[in-house]
């Protein structure tokens, strides 16, 4: 019971775990490194070959199965197996040299580097079992390498020897020292005569590496298969003293006994073979792109798209940081292999009369190759011979070169191509961890990453696709990852998607996402799928108008060209800023025609705008926004805002065609009616009435200057009086006088300005009387003379238009009419302020800068400067006028000799005289001085510079900063500060020797002065990194990062800095970084905090340190995303327990040393961190809230529970500490035992009384439950007699007894290619006939009947269906069609259809039983065997349906749709109150009455037909129960549909149409009930009048007119019998109280379920009988194919009697009959309603539940189906096995007599069949997979003898019309 109990739990935990992870990305860690990985592709299962272990992982990449395969004791030089004699052994790690899949007989071939390279043979299926291990038969079973650094590669093959033909394995491998000498060896895989498995079973000692161990050094890296050769890929290098290394492929003949065939051709990838070492390599078709691009390179002659292509990855030895990959198609090989080994069979080894040929690993220098031969012989030994030489390789001049797609740095370590669109995709693993996607169009180019985790690791050279193309494998050193090869689904819209450039991604316009093409529903239309890498986002051309008035509306066009053809039940709109209207599309390129929105509707205009944009979006089935854009409505009355001084002229000038009505002074829109003179027109601003012209132009401020100007256009304003006003002047307003004709004059203002020199001021003028704004050109320049003129100087260098003059009585620079005396002559003698700098170096030779005033109008005015006594040169270029004299100083005067009476002096004062003789000194005072630098600090740095030094001296802030350089040994020094000390930071220094000797640290001042401090600085070796760890973190940063090292004294600054990395596919995003400065640092170690980064791809960064000026990456520094945390599942807590916190990426880069927890204030320690869980240990004391506003006096509150990583800190939940206080134990023991005593009393005395009470209960609901069964057995027995009565009624007529079979064309063509429900004969694969034209009819006719007669070969038509379903893209559709073209081209030789059919069905069962799985053998219809079988099926048991098993069917069928139509169906939601399917079942109890209608038939008669009827029945309905009575004689697809007629109540002299909805029908709230009799209060024995209608009209059937139409329109909101909302209602009321749902059950389910199952068991039982008893007639079918069965499960020693039983149960019952029981329409030509499908389900899950073994245990969540037919069910498991065991008892069917009835069937019903369109529509398989059907002709012998590709040749020629020259 507790097992029981615990499944439910066990399984949702199972399910919840399953959810949490379908969205992670499925990866697989390995705990060694991982070194070989292979792929089953039948199962999809990967192979996973490790150091010390195997692993067998499914398709998503969860473990199966693990085997630990070391280490071992071993020793290499000790032969296998190891005993104690081999005493130097030890345990020895097993690396995984060779896996290899032999799916056909279910083995793995596992190859490891222990016990001198031995192989063992182990399960696909499972790996832990080991099918042969054997390491004592010595040498010959030594297969693999010893050695880690020796590749292995292999490769399945066949061997024939007499008769048999074995499989064997192909090895290459390098050269060992401890290893067998063989490059390549045939390993055999059983034991067969002498040879033992995994024996080298050939000898051709000249493909060996022996004699040549120090010439070839092999690195074999890829082996492959293709047509009837091996391949093998290696790069291996040419000789003793040339250690570069070449690449070769070397090509052998399958089944080649002796090796003559093998033969090398060199790859150069580039011109100059610059990338020479292979690394990896992929074989695949190309696609069609890549082919052409291929073909059309001139090198490889012609491509096609089928055929194969070698992808290469290549590393250079001479630049090892860059790596290629280059592309050798097959043909291109395979035709230079050919060349070259027909150059030495027949022209002495030359080509282009150079030699092109050696014999590699062999002596023979001359001789080798033969000019007598013929030139065929290439062909007619194309497998060589031993008179022939042999090995061959080609030399240089004779490689095969191809230009590298792909150059980049860093090396590429795998590749994988797969086809999209035709567009082939490389993915190419990197050193790094990446794999980059590379779309190899006509210019390659990187477009992005395979998503996933990068970890930094080398990306193994097993690059893996899945069989569906769909995912990727990626092999790390210790991880797979299997991620999507695409991930379009991430953008969001149409430039985001676009922007991927991903040749797997589009955009799905009509779906408005990014998608795979064939995930677009409707990609084949045009442009509704646009192509990533080349197309343009939908987008909006031009509109027409191109824009319109806001104060319009009318219709625009809209042109967009690439927008998708829409179907007829598209809708398409126009949302004009969220305002729906709809729109019409026509023409190509599409215009879309849609409705301007009311004016009332659009925006207002901005201001400072003169129009209002709009956005527009077009928008498809009311959600698709295909594309948008803006319209532009203009506002002609907003373009005056623009400029209110010139109105006119703004309007008529706008862009928008506005004209300007003087008289009104209104600007509007365009209106040709207006005319006049007072209307301007657009673009005639010269008709504006205007005022321009002002003199003078030039007004200075403080004086009032009259102004004149001229008038245009003023007529209208004739006798007006206008004023003028400027912003500069506000409040203040001038009266203009008008001076005659078209001159006006104002006086002007008295300005006042001084913020600038000058500024425009512009004057509006206004009309007085009505004050509008004339349009006014009046603008002129009012200037300020004493701004930026402090002095006589600056003042009379201004230009003289101003007239400014110095007025020395203020001391300023006036307007000349301002200052009353006149101006003097010269200005004063200048005035010197400041000298910069005050000190100079005794050499002078530095730049001194004067500043003052009065110093010159002009450079040439300065006429000398000395500077403390020493003249100065004035250095011109560098005046400033009046302000600024800069000059250069010469050396001090020399110190006279002591004997002079003169004193020394340095420091004077500085003078400057100007034009005039005028002198100015200066106050302070300029000293010569000498600087003496002395100390330098520190005295070593790095070369690589940075290094901050500070000098230290006297007089060191001599001169200025500009003037002052230094330089360390030569190398400049940057000047960082200047002053009493100097620092600069050291350059790169780039001398010979390091560390450097000590050198001179020089300071320069200016151009004479130099001084030095001898031996002051070295220059050091760089700091040197080892290593640095951890080496990751997350993006919160915080991580302490210790670098170790050496050299880290020097360094004054280090700074970890983590930049993007930009690379071919990202931006340049050098600008963003993120830094972090040293936490501390000796010489030996660095310690950081690594920094917080926000950056969306974390795999995009690269770390580097910052020491100084030296850089260095952190190599395999990787940012991780941030942990997430789950929900606490433990709150309580105690000090003595441990916390555990789970959540996802905890160990990406966190230890549990580093890791933080705190509970509250405490601190708690982390002893265990896993990637998905926390273990922490409680605080030993119960802590306290962490912030001070939850320690109010909280005892027992929640403590906040906080994970700190780093900076990163997560408040992962509350926690809350076990309540526990200490209380005597004196108190405690009757504190607790009395209250236990008194509680245990008392519930002794409730106990007793609740069991009395409740035993009254269970006696008073068995009592109801035993009335309620009673009632129920009562009501299906009334029920089912009242059934049967009317059922007798209703085929007591001799016509109705007919059932209506299906003919057997249709009844072949339903069960062949499945229809809808309705029954209708919709158009099959088979309608129609074959187009062709008239002049190929009879060339098409006889090519189909030779193609039938070549699928009546055997071996073709194996090889045909075995090639397609090779074939990925075959799908499961496509061979259900196949299979059933198949059966009606067939049909005329059902015999041989059966015996291909058994052939086929062999082989599966071969295939199911040897791979361990029989029980699923034909379980469903995945093979084109299993459909044939079906269809099989269905032929042979036609004629037993219309004999036996079809009348019990049709009964049941006739009797469910009777008791379902007996009680109210709901029309809308098609649920009924009488059904079998609980979901189908009509949850309220709607009232109802029975009513008998007389119908008349209008036009047939008199004659009435009574029809039975419910008043709750919608018109519809009544219709149909109508047809189905009056029309009972005919078969469904003869009979009117219930679109075609009406329905006439006539109850007085006028007669009224009823329909479902019109103008009548009744409203709750936004519901709308459709009609019914009861609506229409029609009458029981009323009498209506059926007719039918010319044109069928939709469920609106008779609106009168065209506004009752469109009120039906209105809303769609329609309901039957309940509404949606009532539904909702019910369920929550059955969310209700137990007794709610108690009277649920009794009432709904229990009796109606209940009573309509009891109804119908007669109806089923009796169909169960005729389908199930062998006691009647057994289709002779059914006991041959039992038989056959039977006799199989014999052969096969695995298939028990369980086995055998589900055989039989899934190839007739539920292969035929449930599909029969389920689709009625499939034998009858009836229709099959929806609520009658549902109950039909029912029925046939009994019939399935009743076929299986399985018991199944009911409970209460039990199905409600399965609880109905719970008693029957084994009563119906009997009748099947009893039905299985008569079966097997009966007469066997002889061949003969099976042969003869099948024989008979095909002569009855062929001619019916359309043949010939089977035939050609199977010809289209064929041709779509010619290449593939023709290459595995090729490879049959059976066809090759019957000439099978020669006829098929010849049939594709005749029905293809292609010239042939066959």
């Amino acid at each position: 019971m507790e097992r029981r109990r615990a499944w439910p739990f066990l399984v949702t935990a199972a399910t919840a775990f399953l959810c949490a992870s379908c969205a992670k990305t499925p990866e697989f860690p390995s705990d060694t490194l991982i070194n070989n990985v292979v792929q089953d592709p039948r199962t999809g299962r990967l192979y996973v070959g490790a150091v010390n272990a195997l692993y067998q992982l499914s398709a998503d990449l969860v473990a199966e199965a693990h085997v630990e395969t070391g280490p071992r004791r071993d020793n290499r030089q000790c032969t296998p197996p190891i005993t104690d004699a081999c005493e130097d052994a030890a345990e020895t790690d097993n690396h995984n040299k060779l896996l290899l899949v032999h799916g056909a007989q279910d083995r793995l071939v596992v190859c490891g580097s222990i016990f001198r390279g031995i192989c063992s043979l182990r399960n696909l299926s499972d790996v832990e079992h080991v099918i042969y291990f054997s390491d004592n038969k010595g040498e010959k079973s030594y297969v693999v390498s010893t050695e880690e650094s020796v590749s292995v590669v292999g490769v399945m093959s066949y061997f024939t020897k007499e008769r048999d033909n074995f499989t064997v394995f192909l090895v290459a491998k390098g050269y060992g020292s401890h290893d067998s000498t063989k490059l390549i060896s045939t390993r055999i895989l059983r034991d067969y005569g002498e040879w033992n498995i995994f024996e080298n079973i050939i000898d051709a000692s000249a493909v060996q590496a022996n004699p040549f161990v120090l010439r070839y050094l092999h690195d074999f890296r890829f082996a492959f298969k293709d047509g009837t050769f091996v391949y093998f890929l290696f790069s291996r290098t040419l000789g003793v003293q040339d250690t570069k290394n070449f690449t070769f492929v070397s090509r052998l003949c399958e089944d080649d006994q002796s090796y003559y065939s093998y033969t090398e051709l060199q790859l150069n990838c580039s011109a100059s073979n610059k990338f020479n070492k292979v690394q990896a390599a992929y074989v695949t078709t190309p696609g069609e792109v890549l082919a052409q691009n291929l073909t059309s390179s001139g090198n490889y002659g012609s491509v096609l798209a089928s055929d194969k292509v070698l992808f290469v990855t290549f590393t250079s030895d001479d630049d090892p940081s860059t790596s290629a990959m280059c592309m050798y198609p097959l043909r291109a090989i395979n035709t230079r292999l050919r060349k070259i080994i027909g150059a030495c069979y027949s022209d002495g080894g030359l080509i282009d009369d150079k030699p092109a040929v050696y014999s590699p690993y062999s002596t023979k220098s001359g001789g080798l190759c033969s000019t007598t031969n013929k030139p065929d012989m290439v062909f007619k030994y194309k497998c060589g011979e031993e008179f022939l030489p042999s090995p061959l390789a080609s030399k240089a001049n004779a490689a095969l070169v191809a230009e590298p797609s792909l150059v980049r740095k860093g090396v590429m370590t795998a590749v994988a191509v797969a086809v999209e669109m035709g567009h082939a995709v490389a993915f190419l693993g990197t050193a790094n961890g990446e794999v980059l996607k590379l779309h190899l169009a006509p210019h390659p180019e990187v477009y992005g990453r395979a998503s996933g985790e990068v970890t930094g690791d080398r990306v193994n050279k097993d690059l893996l696709l899945d069989s569906q193309l769909r995912h990727l494998y990626i092999t790390s050193e210790k991880k797979i990852t299997k991620v999507p090869v695409q991930s379009c689904h991430l953008k969001t819209d149409c430039q985001s998607c676009m922007s991927l450039r991903d040749p797997y991604c589009g955009w799905c316009v009509l779906e408005g996402r990014c998608t795979r093409k064939q995930e677009c529903s409707r990609w084949t239309e045009e442009n509704t799928w646009l192509w990533s890498p080349n197309q343009q986002c939908v987008q909006i051309r031009a509109f027409d108008p191109p824009n319109l008035s806001c104060h319009k509306t009318q219709q625009v066009d809209i042109s967009i060209p690439a927008l998708p053809r829409l179907r007829q039940s598209d809708q398409l709109h126009c949302l004009f800023d969220g305002s729906p209207t709809l729109a019409v599309a026509v023409g190509s390129p599409a215009v879309v025609t849609c409705s301007l929105p009311d004016p009332t509707e659009i925006p207002a205009t901005p201001m400072q705008q003169d129009y209002v944009s709009v956005p527009v979006k077009i928008v498809v089935n009311n959600k698709i926004v295909v594309t948008s854009g803006d319209f532009h409505f203009y506002n002609c009355a907003a373009t005056v805002r623009k400029n209110p001084k010139i109105p006119c002229i703004s309007c008529v000038t706008s862009e928008w065609g506005c004209q300007w009505n003087a008289r009104e002074h209104r600007c509007s829109d365009m209106d040709g009616a207006l005319d006049g003179s007072h209307i301007v027109k657009h673009q005639q601003p010269e008709r504006c009435p205007q005022f321009e012209s002002p003199e003078p132009l030039l007004i200075p401020v403080g004086v009032e200057v009259p102004i004149s100007f001229q008038g245009r256009n003023l007529d209208i304003y004739s006798g007006r009086r206008f004023v003028m006003g400027t912003e500069l002047m506000k409040q203040t307003e001038e009266e203009v006088t008008q001076e005659g004709g078209s001159k006006f004059k104002f006086r002007g203002y008295e300005f006042s300005y001084d913020k600038r020199q000058e500024v425009n001021v512009s004057f509006h003028v206004i009309e007085r009387d009505t004050e509008r704004k004339i349009d006014s050109r009046l603008t002129v320049v009012v200037y300020n003379c004493s701004v930026a003129r402090d002095d006589c100087s600056l003042c009379k260098h201004a230009d003289a238009k101003y007239e400014c003059v110095w007025c020395s009585a203020s001391q300023a620079c006036v307007y000349r009419q301002l200052c009353p005396a006149p101006p003097p002559a010269l200005c004063p003698a200048p005035q010197i302020t400041d000298i910069v700098p005050r000190f100079g170096p005794l050499s002078g030779r530095i730049s001194v800068t004067i500043k003052g005033s009065n110093m010159g109008i002009k450079k040439d005015d300065v006429k000398r400067i000395s500077v403390a006594g020493v003249e100065c040169q004035h250095l011109q270029d560098k005046y400033s006028v009046s302000t600024s004299v800069v000059c250069e100083i010469g050396p001090a005067k020399r110190t006279p000799p002591s004997d002079l009476p003169v004193e020394p002096s340095n420091s004077g004062v500085v003078e400057v005289e100007v034009d005039g003789g005028r002198t100015g000194r200066s106050q302070v005072v300029f000293t010569y001085r000498d600087p003496k630098p002395e100390t330098v600090h520190p005295g070593k740095g790095p070369a690589a510079g940075g290094t901050v030094i500070t000098i230290g001296g006297r007089n060191l802030d001599t001169a200025t900063k500009d003037d002052v350089t230094v330089s360390v040994g030569g190398v400049p020094c940057q000047v960082l500060s200047f002053g009493e000390l100097i620092t600069c930071k050291t350059g790169k220094y780039r001398g010979p020797k390091v560390p450097s000797d000590l050198l001179a640290v020089k300071v320069n001042y200016g151009r004479n002065t130099s001084k030095e401090v001898a031996a002051a600085f070295q220059y050091a070796d760089n700091p040197k990194i080892a290593d640095y760890s951890p080496k990751s973190s997350f993006v919160c940063g915080g991580r302490r990062i210790v670098v170790t090292g050496s050299g880290f004294d020097l360094i004054q600054r280090a700074t970890l800095k983590v930049l993007p990395t930009a690379d071919d596919f990202s931006p340049d995003n050098a600008t963003v970084e993120f830094a972090q400065e040293s936490l501390s640092k000796n010489d030996s170690v660095v310690e950081f905090l690594s920094p917080a980064v926000i950056w969306s791809d974390s795999r995009s960064l690269r770390a580097v340190l910052q020491l100084d000026n030296a850089e260095e990456e952190l190599k395999a520094f990787t940012y991780h995303p941030d942990p997430t945390f789950n929900e606490l599942s433990k709150t309580v807590i105690t000090v003595t327990s441990v916390i555990i916190v789970t959540g996802r990426g905890f160990a990406k880069a966190m230890t549990a040393a580093e890791a933080q927890a705190f509970v509250g204030d405490a601190s708690c320690n982390v002893s265990i961190l896993q990637d998905d869980k926390l273990i922490l240990d409680a605080p030993s004391s119960q802590p306290r809230a962490r912030s001070k506003r939850q320690r109010r006096d909280a005892a027992n509150d929640p403590l906040e529970l906080v994970v700190k990583f780093g900076h990163g800190e997560w408040m992962v939940g509350s926690v809350y500490y076990a309540w526990k206080d200490d209380i005597p134990l004196a108190i405690i023991v009757p504190a607790v035992v009395v209250p236990m005593l008194l509680f245990i009393a008392v519930s002794v005395y409730c106990y007793r009384r609740k069991s009395r009470q409740a035993e009254r209960e269970y006696e008073k609901v068995k009592h109801q439950l035993e009335n309620l069964e009673e009632s129920v057995r009562d009501r299906c027995k009334k029920e089912f007699t009242d059934l049967m009565m009317e059922m007798e009624d209703h085929t007591s007529e001799p016509s109705e007894a007919r059932i209506p079979f299906l003919d057997y064309k249709t009844y072949t063509e339903r069960n062949l290619f499945l229809p809808p429900k309705d029954g209708a004969d919709a158009a099959t694969v088979l309608a129609g006939r074959v187009h062709v034209p008239e002049s190929r009819r009879a060339i098409v006719a006889q090519a189909l009947n030779q193609f039938s007669n070549l699928l009546n070969s055997k071996p073709f038509l194996i090889n045909f269906i075995h090639t397609l379903e090779r074939r990925p893209d075959f799908n499961a559709r496509a061979r259900g069609d196949f299979a059933s073209l198949l059966t009606v081209a067939l049909h005329g030789k059902l015999v041989y259809y059966t015996d291909i059919t058994r052939t086929l069905l062999l082989e599966l069962m071969d295939e199911h039983v040897h791979n361990k799985n029989p029980k699923l053998m034909l379980r469903r219809s995945e093979t084109v065997v299993e459909r044939m079988l079906c269809n099989w099926m269905s032929i042979c048991l036609y004629q037993f349906l219309r004999d036996s098993a079809g009348e019990p069917l049709y009964k049941l069928f006739k009797a469910l749709k009777h008791q379902v139509e007996k009680g109210p169906v709901d029309a809308k939601v098609k649920k009924a109150k009488y059904t079998l399917n609980d979901t189908g079942l009509l949850g309220d109890d709607v009232e109802y009455s029975v009513l008998t209608l007389q119908v008349l038939v209008h036009g047939e008669g008199p004659d009435v037909t009574p029809v039975k009827v419910l008043n709750c029945d919608t018109i519809s309905q009544v219709k149909e129960k109508i047809i189905d009575q009056v029309y009972r004689n005919l078969p469904y697809s003869q009979r009117p549909k219930v679109e075609s007629v009406a329905l006439e109540w006539r109850p007085g002299s006028t007669g009224q149409i009823l329909s479902d909805l019109d103008l009548t029908s009744q409203k709750e709230g936004r519901w709308k009930r459709l009609n019914t009799l009861a609506h229409y209060n029609v009458r029981d024995n009323a009498t209506l009048v059926l007719s039918k209608v010319l044109h069928a009209r939709s469920f609106h059937q008779h609106p009168d007119n065209h506004e009752e139409r469109n009120a039906l329109l209105e809303d769609d909101n329609t309901f039957h019998l309940v509404r949606a909302a009532d539904e909702l209602d019910e369920v929550k009321s059955k969310r209700g109280s137990v007794k709610d749902k108690t009277k649920a059950i009794t009432e709904i389910y229990l009796t109606r379920l209940l009573s309509v199952k009891g109804t119908l068991q007669q109806f089923v039982d009796d169909f169960f009988r005729s389908v199930l008893c062998s006691s009647a007639a057994v289709p002779p079918a059914v006991k041959y194919f039992f038989d056959f069965l039977d006799e199989q499960a014999l052969r096969h020693d695995n298939v028990d009697e369980e086995t055998l039983h589900i055989w039989k149960t899934n190839s007739l019952p539920l292969r035929f009959w449930v599909n029969i029981l389920r689709n009625p329409h499939f034998i009858f030509d009836v229709h099959v309603n929806e609520v009658v499908d549902a109950s039909l389900h029912v029925i046939a899950q009994t019939f399935m539940d009743a076929c299986t073994k399985t018991e199944h245990k009911l409970s209460r969540e039990s199905p409600s189906n399965k609880l109905l037919y719970a008693k029957e069910i084994s009563t119906y498991k009997k009748m099947v096995d009893d039905y299985y065991k008569g079966i097997r008892q009966m007469v066997s069917v002889s061949d003969q007599d099976m042969n003869t009835y099948l024989a008979e069937v095909s002569r009855q019903h062929t001619d019916e069949l359309n043949t010939q369109l089977a035939l050609h529509q199977l010809y289209q398989y064929a041709s779509k997979y010619y290449d593939a059907i023709i290459q595995s002709l090729d490879e049959d012998p059976a066809a090759q003898n019957r000439q099978l590709t020669l006829r098929l040749q010849q049939i594709a020629a005749a029905l293809e019309n292609k010239v042939t020259d066959l």
